[in-house]
């Protein structure tokens, strides 16, 4: 694997119990990012910790935290620069949303979504850029999502504000060092897909939807994450970058 410049740098990496955020933190780990993997799962934290040590990496640290708790983020980001010393790299994964009916959902509905998908990630953000401006370097990477809704939904105004938000930021901190950018998924293969749908449905709808003709897989997106992160990439920020075979259709 190409050298990025990312040995003895620190991350800090939530939603890394499984998909898109552990695939992103073993990716980092085997370029000798000491990594703070962050989810509710203990477990899957404690295999993946167990994973990235028998690959050789650095011995991650663990922080179980739920984000959707009002002072998650306050929490996580102490704790992570408590144990990391300092954190080079956010990348912010954790998220997610319902396939509810949305048109008649109660505010409280509407508002959890917010939270978990763009609150949260705002207020993480902003309790790691100070130690971030203080040593003049840092990354922030938002795993968003698609501006293209197929249907209504909580998450997708959520995913929105997180782009606007990443841009304003990159505006204020690019002076310090600092890049902030966002990565919305397509289709990306996890437990949660192939529990909800059949290989065939799957299929189906690559080959009507996606131009590459598949799903992706959770370290396809990841080699654009660490690419991100490396010093290499100091001139790349305030953009959104789909990882999505090509299926979104716009052509900006």
């Amino acid at each position: 694997m190409m050298d990025l410049g990312l040995d003895g740098k620190t991350a800090l990496v939530t939603g890394a119990s499984a998909g898109i955020g552990r695939a992103i933190a073993k990716a980092l780990a085997a370029q000798g990012v000491k990594v703070c993997v962050a989810a509710r799962r203990r477990e899957l934290l404690d295999t993946l910790a167990a994973e990235i040590v028998a690959a050789g990496g650095p011995k991650p640290q663990i922080a179980v935290v739920d984000l959707l708790k009002d002072d998650g983020p306050k929490n996580l980001a102490a704790e992570a620069l408590n144990g990391l010393g300092q954190v080079n790299i956010l990348v912010n994964s954790a998220g997610g949303g319902d396939g509810g009916k949305w048109l008649d959902a109660p505010d409280d509905q509407w508002l959890e979504a917010m939270t978990f998908n763009f609150t949260q990630v705002r207020r993480l953000t902003l309790a790691i850029v100070p130690d971030m401006i203080k040593h003049q370097w840092g990354r922030i990477i938002n795993i968003s999502g698609k501006a293209e809704p197929d249907h209504m939904n909580g998450t997708t105004p959520a995913k929105v504000a997180v782009h606007g938000f990443a841009k304003g930021l990159s505006r204020e901190v690019a002076k310090h060092g600092i890049t902030v950018n966002s990565i919305p998924p397509g289709q990306i293969m996890s437990e949660q897909i192939r529990r909800k749908h059949t290989e065939e449905s799957i299929k189906k709808f690559a080959e009507r939807e996606i131009p590459m003709g598949r799903f992706g897989e959770p370290e396809e997106l990841a080699y654009l994450a660490i690419c991100l992160a490396s010093p290499l990439a100091r001139y790349i920020t305030g953009n959104v970058i789909h990882v999505d075979g090509g299926q979104h259709r716009f052509a900006f």
